[in-house]
């Protein structure tokens, strides 16, 4: 109703609090004197060890519902009253939301990844107590302090003691001290438990140091040659070599033990349930039960029951074997998440109907009854996201023949057939292909295995990474029709295994022409997105809601639901043209219908007559996968639900994926696979570093992945799979995020990027047209990781000139358009000398730029080369739109390979980072890179 908060009363001992809870977002809460504080915004993240914590987080969904998630955080200090009554207040949040939360119990050193989430980059707690007065760090002083980073998402921050013997190979320290912060590298630790790493470094540079203090990073094994390892080792004591060690052990996955359901009594005790499996009718709503590491409460149970049986499992675990870090999960009835409902056999799939699309469309039409012009919501996962103005190709798969369509019959598909498009279109000023396999609902296997392995072959061909789409008739992504903008759909097909097939079987080729009477349901939301789909020809394949053509031999006959709107009717009109635009169509609403209409759909029947209720968009979920590849390119994934090992009954041969909450840009991670699972479509996405080496490794992934049905949705295997490579995301997949795309191009491995970063240095744009599907080492990186010192200016220590310039920032994106192309004369700069250097080896960036500009410097100063002088004195200026490649309007009679020469100063700044004396101090290949990477080139 408007409101941007509600009031919420939590009775507390000794007296009333109450808590002011925001609609969306973080609120928390600590316990301080046997009350509840509201913790200041300013001091989110901040949790003492001597302290208990009441974390809420709300999400406003696409739904526009509101989905809460309560956690209660126990320090390691904390008093038990305290936990208790973090506990019990935490439910009695969860009653005053309607019961509909999921509470998490959170330990200091275990907190669940969902937890973390909201604290990036991580928490670190301090040692004291809360207080609510003006010092909220009890005792707070600047000390050494040693600090082991975990994890390669969320982050588990401990201080350790500052010892040598807490070193060790495979986790990644963090050593702060009042004027530098060492980084020290296990050499057995990931490169993106480094990378996350980084960001705990900037963390505490930022909020210890004010941003201003020196970073030295330190490689495991790395002796005292270098200054920093020197300084590193001698604060404790000097070098001595750490133990080795194995490998951390991965924790077998519990897939044998026995699940045991417990009830609780109402006396606080755990009574065995005991049956071979588990089914959703044992769940008695005045009853509180136990599984594994879950409390389900049932809807009807009080809240004085509810608290009974979260204190009876909690002395369990304290007094049973489980560890006292133990993740527990509180369930009330009806709010069961996809992990606990796994362990259940057939738990049933309840579809909540969505009343909002439909009450917004009785809202609209109420207001219009009244006299108001009154426009419906409009639907926004129908909205444009991408350019459609591109071209279109379609090739019609026939077993190993690939026949591209001709232009005028582009539009018209038969459900038999197979078909590959290819839509080209210019995003972010350069060429991008977006390519689709549309298998036929009535297709042969064959026929779908001979599509993909045509479309991998087309892929493979062109230059970049093209978005690769696998699609079925009836789940086509809303993209596909907006390329199309005005489709038919027909029966039938002209594949050779279709015909053979149908013959077999003694059915009749079903293959549309114009002289068959056929049925079309009309479908679509815009002009530009508009289909006819050919239907049985039966009565009961009406619906009130569509509009229908009837062609028949003599006659066509547009028919009209009762429910359908005017934008139905307009593109009925639109989509006769591709039936039949010769003959006088006659117009039927429903209840209308003459008897010849009823008589050539076989005669009159019953059929749905209520409005159909549009589904909605899902809040997407982002899930990292790790796999090995197996027998046959089958994938075996490595589950990683929580740190109990709690296994999937489903999982067992498949082990799957991690989701990551609260998901931004910065987790996708150039060494990870990633899915993005939007409900209605899946995006598998693929880093450059990864190990997936070809675009149909990654459908089978994106195949595994629905089998899995990780959410337990009851995911269609007729869901769209996208396949996209890092750095080619198009714009339907980065409209889920807030997206930078310097960051989408930024060269080398997750550790590199973040210490460029760190370090204050520009990022390094990768060049857009490279060979695609390049597999790398995870472990590989493009300059080593050697031990460097970054001052508080940024820079680090010893670096050239040259070297701080071949990682300048650029920005390859104008939008803007010039509508006078009237060029401008100007001196450029006659001095300059225009080339140094002759080529390279990009394998080392920052040292080989600075090896060759010095030695080119030395010998060719003042010395242009012939082939790129930028001397001209009255040379031309134009616009980078009418200079770059790819142009629509190029303008002529230039030096193409001096395009740059032509821009002002201004835009060359813009564009390159840099100016042009500084552009043409760089060797011959890095300038021919930068130049790619612009369409310069």
């Amino acid at each position: 109703a408007g409101l941007d908060t509600v009031m919420l009363v939590l009775h507390s001992a000794p007296s009333n609090v109450k808590m002011k809870i925001n609609m969306s977002g973080l609120e928390i809460w600590c316990i301080e004197d046997h009350r509840l504080v509201r913790v200041p915004k300013s001091s989110h993240g901040k949790f003492f060890s001597g302290s208990a914590f009441i974390v809420l987080n709300t999400i406003s969904l696409k739904t526009r519902s509101l989905h809460h998630d309560i956690h209660y955080w126990l320090g390691t200090g904390a008093m038990e009253e305290d936990a208790d009554l973090a506990s019990e207040k935490a439910l009695e949040l969860d009653a005053m939301l309607g019961s509909h939360a999921v509470q998490y119990r959170e330990v200091q050193g275990q907190e669940t990844e969902r937890f973390l989430s909201y604290f990036k980059p991580c928490i670190i707690p301090v040692e004291g107590v809360f207080s609510s007065g003006t010092r909220h760090l009890t005792g707070e002083t600047y000390q050494f302090s040693l600090l082991t980073c975990k994890g390669d998402r969320g982050v588990h921050v401990e201080e350790v003691p500052f010892s040598r013997s807490s070193l060790n190979h495979n986790d990644v320290f963090i050593l702060d001290t009042s004027s530098k912060i060492f980084l020290f590298s296990g050499c057995n630790s990931s490169i993106q438990e480094r990378a996350k790493a980084l960001e705990v470094v900037k963390y505490i540079k930022d909020i210890k140091h004010s941003g201003s203090c020196e970073v030295a990073i330190i490689e495991d094994g790395k002796f005292v040659s270098d200054p920093n390892v020197g300084e590193f080792w001698s604060l404790f004591g000097g070098y001595a070599p750490i133990p080795r060690d194995l490998p951390p052990a991965v924790q077998e996955n519990r897939q044998g033990a026995t699940l045991t359901l417990f009830w609780i009594t109402h006396q606080g005790n755990l009574s065995q349930i005991k049956a071979d499996s588990l089914n959703r009718e044992m769940l008695d709503s005045h009853k509180c039960y136990m599984l594994e590491v879950f409390v389900w409460m049932g809807k009807s149970t009080l809240v004085t029951e509810r608290k009974a049986s979260i204190s009876a499992v909690e002395d369990f675990l304290r007094t049973g074997n489980r560890s006292v870090g133990t993740h527990l999960t509180f369930l009330t009835e009806g709010s069961e998440t996809a992990l606990f409902r796994s362990y259940f056999k057939a738990w049933p799939q309840i579809t909540e109907l969505k009343l909002y699309e439909e009450g917004r469309w009785k809202v609209a039409a109420i207001f219009k009854q009244q006299g108001y012009n009154v426009n419906e919501l409009p639907d926004e996962d129908h909205q444009v996201v991408m350019d459609c103005s591109g071209n279109v190709k379609v090739w019609r798969v026939d077993g190993d023949k690939l026949s591209l369509v001709p232009v005028a019959e582009q539009r018209k598909l038969f459900n038999a057939d197979c078909y590959i498009t290819q839509y080209t279109y210019i995003e972010n000023g350069r060429e991008e292909n977006l390519f689709y396999a549309w298998l036929g609902r009535r297709s042969a296997l064959e026929d779908r295995a001979d599509a993909i392995s045509h479309i991998n072959a087309l892929v493979d061909s062109k230059k970049g990474d093209p978005v690769l789409g696998q699609i079925y008739e009836g789940k086509e992504p809303i993209p596909f029709f907006l390329i199309f903008k005005k489709l038919v759909i027909f029966k039938g097909g002209m594949s050779v295994r279709y015909k053979r097939s149908a013959a077999e079987k003694g059915m009749g080729d079903e293959t549309y022409d114009d002289t068959k009477t056929a049925l079309f349901r009309v479908q679509g939301t815009s002009i530009t997105n508009m289909q006819a789909v050919q239907v049985d020809q039966v009565s009961c394949s009406l619906n009130s809601s569509y509009c229908y053509i009837l062609k028949t031999e003599t006659s066509i006959f547009t028919w009209l639901g009762n429910l359908s709107s005017a934008r139905d009717y307009d593109l009925l009109d639109r989509m006769l043209d591709l039936i039949n635009s010769t003959w006088q169509p006659i117009l039927l609403r429903e209840g209308n219908e003459p008897d010849v209409f009823w008589n050539a759909l076989g005669g009159k029947a019953e059929y749905p007559k209520e409005r159909e209720i549009k589904g909605y968009a899902e809040d997407p979920h982002l899930f990292a996968c790790t796999f090995t590849q197996g027998k046959k390119n089958n994938f075996d994934f490595k589950l990683f639900f929580s740190k109990d090992n709690v296994v999937l009954p489903w999982f067992r041969t498949i082990s799957a994926v991690k989701e990551i909450f609260n998901f931004t840009q910065d987790d996708l991670t150039t060494e990870d696979v990633l899915v993005l699972n939007c409900h209605c479509e899946i995006y598998v996405w693929v880093g450059r570093h990864s190990n997936v080496g070809s675009k149909q490794k990654a459908l089978s992934l994106g195949s595994k992945f629905l089998e899995a049905d990780i959410l337990a949705e009851g995911l269609s295997f007729d869901t769209p799979i996208y396949v996209v490579a890092e750095g080619y995301e198009p714009s339907f997949f980065t409209r889920f995020f807030e997206w930078d795309f310097s960051k989408a191009n930024m060269l080398g491995n997750s550790f590199e990027r973040k210490l460029a970063i760190l370090q204050g240095a520009s990022q390094k744009i990768e060049a857009p047209l490279r060979s695609s599907w390049k597999v790398c080492s995870p472990e590989t990186t493009t300059n080593g990781l050697r031990s460097q010192s970054v001052g508080p200016n940024g820079q680090g220590k010893g670096s050239s000139r040259s070297s701080n310039l071949s990682g300048s920032i650029i920005n390859p994106i104008n939008h803007s358009r010039f509508s006078s192309p009237t060029p401008v004369t100007r001196k450029l700069f006659p001095e300059l000398s225009p080339d140094v250097g002759n080529g390279g080896d990009e394998s080392d960036v920052s040292t080989t730029s600075a090896i060759l500009t010095q030695s080119t410097l030395a010998e060719d100063a003042g010395s242009p080369q012939a082939d790129q002088s930028p001397a001209d004195e009255n040379l031309l200026i134009y616009p980078y739109e009418l200079l770059k490649v790819p142009s629509d309007d190029r303008v002529a009679g230039i030096d193409v390979t001096k395009r740059e020469t032509y821009l002002s100063s201004e835009e060359f700044q813009e564009k390159f980072g840099m100016s042009k004396r500084a552009f043409y101090e760089l060797p011959k290949w890095r300038q021919n890179k930068l130049k790619m990477s612009l369409y310069l080139f």
